[in-house]
């Protein structure tokens, strides 16, 4: 996939819990449930704090959601609405055991 070709977000608006509506360069959007991204220490602090959580902003640089503690969720994640790196990681504990 070329540079042209990747879809990156382009806004992001805080909705109620841990959804956000994003806006896409390709013009789409959707609304995301991030519940089950928001895990490990450095998700933790916005699941405690939903002021923290809605400081969401666009990284245009890297065409992706990021919060005023360096966190941040892989964009193609996001567009393509793959699995969470920790339960992807979970999946492969189990088919290895």
């Amino acid at each position: 996939m070329s540079d042209e070709e990747l879809v990156r977000v382009r806004e992001v608006e805080p909705l109620d819990g841990f959804k956000v509506n994003l806006t896409f360069t390709n013009g789409s959007s959707k609304v995301i449930d991030l519940d089950k991204f928001l895990r490990g220490p450095v998700f933790e602090p916005m699941r405690r704090d939903s002021e923290l959580f809605r400081a969401v902003k666009v990284d245009e640089e890297a065409g992706t959601i990021v919060w005023p503690n360096g966190a941040d969720i892989d964009p193609d994640v996001l567009y393509l609405g793959l699995k969470p790196a920790w339960m992807a990681a979970e999946e492969e504990v189990l088919v290895n055991s």
